[in-house]
């Protein structure tokens, strides 16, 4: 018995259970299995990232950086900001696996690309 009436032994494997959790791999008490919030800056007529590449459910915010309006309009049609001031954003959440070209409708050689994946089930960490 040590001082205080706590077996040495014991003592000796909770610092060896504290030492293996604090040595498991980055990320593993959080696997992707809750959504994540992506940033694409609208700035000197480019988004930024151009491709951006993310999992079903994670929220995307387009940040207009520059001193006039833009839009971030998919070339199907299937999602559009309408115009975002100077300023402000928009968000979209991801919720169909894909590859989305887009652009600006009121600048057409702004482009960009969002893929959308389906997000790895939680214990599936390839």
């Amino acid at each position: 018995m040590h001082a205080g009436g706590v077996p040495a032994i014991g003592r000796s494997a909770g610092f060896l259970v504290v030492a293996v959790i604090l040595a498991a791999p980055a990320g593993t008490a959080a696997l992707r299995s809750r959504p994540v919030s992506h940033t694409v800056n609208i700035e000197a007529l480019q988004f930024s990232p151009q491709v951006l590449v993310v999992n079903r459910g994670d929220r995307v915010t387009w940040i207009n950086k520059d001193p006039f309006p833009h839009t971030v309009t998919a070339r199907a049609r299937s999602f559009d900001s309408a115009n975002i001031a100077p300023g402000q954003s928009w968000s979209f959440v991801a919720g169909t696996e894909g590859a989305y070209d887009y652009g600006c409708a009121l600048h057409p050689s702004m482009n960009g690309q969002l893929v959308v994946k389906q997000a790895a089930p939680a214990g599936n960490h390839r």
